[in-house]
């Protein structure tokens, strides 16, 4: 049997662990200095967002709480994974088996109780079966595009995306959340009307 003490010390060591989640660089860019935006960022600012819009949610019986655990571990992955660009094909291949071995590393540091729930929380998101994980999706995917037209397409333009591959990435915002996708679709329409982003 588990003490309390041992218990605490694995939590700990987990919480440490994922202090390195600090230094993953995502290829989106921050709207005003311009400087490469790290995962820990991502995950603080998709929970406000949630915070923010839930009640543009497609289902008006959002679990919140569920939402908001699922966006602040499931990036914790790519400690080991790396972060894999959106619109990189090839990454993308592989992605989640490499996700997934990762998830058994980072979450098995946990107390086993613990390592089962946020293992499930993980899966639940990449699933995007419950409303929950279509809503944290679709702010998962909004996120980025909102700076990308914050930054003039900033990202977009660095890798020769398009109108049509964003569109083709993103439309599923539209299963967590109707209006965000229509602001979203309206968002990009208006980068490319400007002429930062190419059809």
């Amino acid at each position: 049997m588990e003490t309390v003490r041992e218990r605490l010390a694995r939590q700990v060591r987990f919480i440490a662990e994922v202090d390195r989640l600090k230094e993953v660089f995502r290829q989106t860019v921050l709207i005003n200095s311009r400087r490469r935006e790290n995962d820990a960022e991502h995950s603080w600012h998709l929970c406000l967002i949630v915070i923010t819009l839930a009640e543009h949610a497609n289902d008006p019986a959002l679990d919140v709480l569920r939402v908001l655990e699922m966006l602040i571990i499931h990036d914790l992955v790519e400690i080991d994974a790396g972060d894999t660009f959106a619109y990189d094909t090839r990454a993308m291949a592989d992605q989640h088996a490499r996700e997934a071995v990762a998830a058994d590393r980072i979450f098995g540091l946990l107390p086993p109780d613990q390592a089962r729930a946020f293992r499930a929380l993980w899966d639940e998101f990449e699933a995007r079966q419950t409303a929950e994980a279509r809503f944290a999706a679709a702010v998962d995917r909004f996120q980025p595009m909102l700076l990308n037209c914050r930054t003039e397409g900033a990202a977009w333009r660095r890798h020769g995306v398009t109108r049509d591959r964003v569109i083709a990435r993103n439309s599923h915002i539209a299963e967590g959340s109707a209006a965000l996708w229509d602001y979203a679709s309206k968002m990009l329409e208006d980068v490319v009307a400007a002429g930062h982003l190419s059809h």
